[in-house]
């Protein structure tokens, strides 16, 4: 590969979601139209969420690199007229009210969009585990007609999801925040 001409580096190694994209976007924030970050991250659901960001904003992802579990993103900041301004999914539920529904018995369909080793180390009974960077691939699996709530760690990768699913027809989705970061009520776990 090309060396890859970057005006800046950020370390993002070690920080977890949503610590890399909130990083990036100040960064970002402080670049010229046409520079290249570069974003060193080890946080797996980086690639999902990075990716995401950049699509979602209107900045260019050059591409990934991974070296021995740094992954190197590269991130052309785009010109003011091509970008777009970041929107939130506007329906939500807290984590109170998807363990209220859990409780009384609801059949709820939970969706937790965070890398594999997250979920296999705590999660939302009865949740199946779709990675965020795999959604794409897998939503011919979910029917659309059915309610689902989204969870990740914080609420952020979560909502990407719940904007790509509403984007491909799925119309009964609630984002759950704060999300798994500050579920404090029973979990399952491998």
């Amino acid at each position: 590969m090309a060396t890859l001409q970057v005006d800046r580096t950020l370390e993002c190694e070690g920080l977890a979601c949503p610590m890399p994209v909130v990083r990036t976007k100040k960064a970002v924030d402080e670049m010229n139209p046409g520079e290249v970050l570069e974003v060193r991250a080890t946080d797996k659901g980086s690639v999902a969420d990075l990716k995401g960001w950049a699509s979602r904003t209107g900045h260019q992802y050059v591409g990934l690199k991974e070296e021995n579990g740094v992954y190197r993103h590269y991130i052309r900041k785009a010109e003011s007229s091509e970008t777009k301004a970041e929107q939130k999914y506007p329906h939500t539920a807290s984590n109170d009210e998807v363990k209220t529904k859990l409780t009384s018995g609801e059949n709820l369909h939970v969706i937790d969009v965070r890398e594999p080793a997250e979920y296999a180390f705590g999660r939302i009974p009865g949740a199946v585990s779709i990675p965020l960077g795999e959604l794409e691939e897998k939503i011919a699996n979910l029917d659309p007609s059915k309610e689902y709530y989204v969870v990740c760690r914080t609420g952020n990768r979560s909502d990407m999801a719940c904007q790509i699913l509403s984007e491909r027809g799925f119309n009964n989705l609630k984002n759950v925040v704060p999300g798994m970061s500050e579920w404090t009520h029973d979990v399952e776990q491998d």
